[in-house]
This record gives structure tokens, sequence and C-alpha cells, in this order.
């Protein structure tokens, strides 16, 4: 009679250890692309919001970068648009959305901390999840799609 064996995290190398790391990276992939599709709506809406009404956003007096906010919100349109796409690749699985993926998430670091004192809150959350979404992509490069 085979005795059984406890349970416990699988040895290394062995196929279960493997599935782990896989489980993770997948499952960080599907989380990186909802993550680039909210973040970008929420970009298209914070652009669509900056070139509605430049009086929606306090103005900043005295911040080193100051903006008109009407080219920032078209800006960030774009950002948004880019980002919702490359959100929807990365759940389709396609590599082209991974490669577009890290550099939306860079640039939407990139953006949000200039944009710091219009929405402080919501800026720190978004480089917050961009910094995720960077990691997430670029952990296990091995996971994934092939296809371009």
């Amino acid at each position: 009679m085979a005795q059984p064996t406890a349970p416990g995290p699988a040895p290394q190398g062995s196929s279960g250890d493997s599935s782990h790391t896989r489980a993770w990276a997948v499952g960080g992939t599907v989380f990186a692309g909802v993550v680039l599709v909210v973040n970008g709506l929420l970009d298209i809406l914070k652009g669509i919001t900056a070139v509605a009404s430049d009086q929606i956003y306090t103005g900043i007096d005295d911040y080193v970068f100051r903006f008109n906010l009407t080219a920032w919100g078209w800006a960030l349109l774009a950002v948004g648009v880019v980002a919702l796409a490359a959100g929807l690749g990365l759940l389709a699985d396609a590599l082209w959305a991974r490669i577009v993926g890290v550099t939306m998430a860079s640039l939407s670091l990139l953006a949000n901390f200039l944009w710091l004192p219009y929405q402080p809150l919501w800026a720190v959350v978004s480089i917050g999840l961009g910094a995720w979404v960077i990691w997430a992509l670029t952990a296990n490069r091995s996971v994934g799609s092939s296809s371009l």
C-alpha cells in the first residue's frame, strides 16, 4: 500500500511549481488587461472632461508643470483610447498588446505624475496600478501568446 504524501508546496522544478507560476502569470495578465481597459476608459472620461471645460479642474498656479487643460485633455483622450485597445488585446491574448500595454502603462505613469495636482488621490492610485501592470506583463515573458 502506498503511503499518502503530506499536502504542501510541490518541490522545486516539479510540474506543480510550473503550473502554479503559470496560473499566477495568466491571472496577472488578465488582471492587467482589465486594469488597462478600466484605466483607458477613465483616461478617456478625464480627457473629455478637460476638453469640455477648463473650469472643471482646479487651476494650480505654483506647480512646476503647468499645462493648458484643453491640450492636456486631448493627450489623456489619446492615451486612453490606446490603453483601452491594448487592454482589449490583452484579454484576447495578443502578443502586440503585451508590448503596447507596457508602453501605455509607462506613459500612464508619467501622465498621472503630471496630473497629481489636479487629482492627487486618483493619480496616486493610477500610478500604483500602472506599476503593477508593468510588473504583470513583464514578470514572466515566457507565458502568453506567440501570435502577432
